[in-house]
């Protein structure tokens, strides 16, 4: 038998094979992810070490990088659990709740401390996609001083940028290249042009051709009236958990695609269809005469 972090250990009936306790693994005593293991239990909350028996088995919630020989290669045991982290693709309630307690200027250990819960085993919440016991969610939400809510990204609905400053905020300026790697090749994005009933902004799909911003719509939507004018097209990263983001800026003037092999060169390298769905055959295009934008991040390198 072998577990890692947030994994459960489920204690069956040998005989009907019903559940009779299950709780999760918050702590490893071995590298190499076989038992004794530290359970907190479902049913009361308390951690205690267990020597798993024939009636039990684990739970595997998420995968994770495996060793040479299939066993899971377990989260750093000991002192500066934070600084000898390897490389690991976190969830969203991990960056959430790294970029809270990097807010609150706190240690693995002093959160790990505050949460009644083993630092190895907020370590790899922080690092790898987990689904935490709302236990101990709400042990961490009182321990960094926010709510389950808002480290389950209950507010995913609400208009960006509401989440705290960074305390030490770095704006810079990107050039050309840093722009156009960021455009890529396809996305979203927002048009904003003049209309007869004033300005107004549409999201968009868009693909990036020769160097060009270019859309499909329909003759007789708004965003037809951008033909022959000058328009700015936004794209835009916002990192609410982190308190950063960039955005990029094309401006320049909008054409109808009139050339039937450019339409259909267009259409072939298009990566999606456009979300609203609908027959949108006409393809516009904003040759780029301005390509600006702009990155916040902390100096601190958070």
């Amino acid at each position: 038998m072998y577990a890692h972090l947030g994994d459960r250990l489920i204690v069956e009936s040998p005989s009907t094979g019903v559940t009779r306790r299950d709780g999760e693994i918050v702590g490893l005593h071995h590298d190499d992810g076989t038992p004794p293991y530290d359970v907190r239990w479902s049913d009361t909350g308390d951690v205690t070490l267990v020597f798993p028996g024939p009636d039990a088995r684990v739970n595997h919630g998420s995968e994770e990088v495996r060793g040479s020989e299939g066993a899971p290669s377990g989260v750093p045991r000991g002192e500066g659990v934070e600084s000898s982290l390897a490389a690991a693709e976190a969830g969203d309630v991990g960056r959430r709740l790294a970029a809270a307690r990097r807010r609150k200027g706190l240690s693995l250990e002093q959160v790990a401390q505050r949460a009644r819960m083993a630092p190895q085993y907020l370590a790899y919440l922080e690092t790898h996609t987990a689904d935490p016991g709302l236990g101990s969610l709400v042990r961490l939400a009182d321990a960094l001083g926010t709510t389950c809510v808002e480290l389950q990204g209950g507010g995913a609905d609400r208009p960006p940028g509401r989440g705290v400053a960074l305390r030490d905020p770095t704006l810079r300026d990107l050039d050309e290249e840093e722009c156009r790697a960021l455009l890529s090749t396809h996305g979203v994005g927002r048009l904003a042009l003049n209309t007869p009933d004033g300005p107004a902004v549409f999201p968009l799909n868009y693909v990036v051709s020769e160097g060009d911003v270019a859309f499909r719509t329909d003759p007789d939507a708004a965003t037809a009236a951008a033909v022959d004018s000058q328009v700015a097209f936004e794209v835009d990263h916002i990192d609410e958990p982190m308190s950063q983001g960039w955005s990029v800026l094309v401006v320049g003037r909008c054409r109808a695609v009139t050339d039937p092999e450019e339409a259909r060169r267009l259409a072939e390298h298009a990566h999606t269809e456009p979300w609203p769905g609908g027959r949108r055959t006409m393809w516009l295009a904003v040759e780029t005469e301005r390509l600006t934008g702009r990155r916040i991040t902390s100096a601190s390198g958070y």
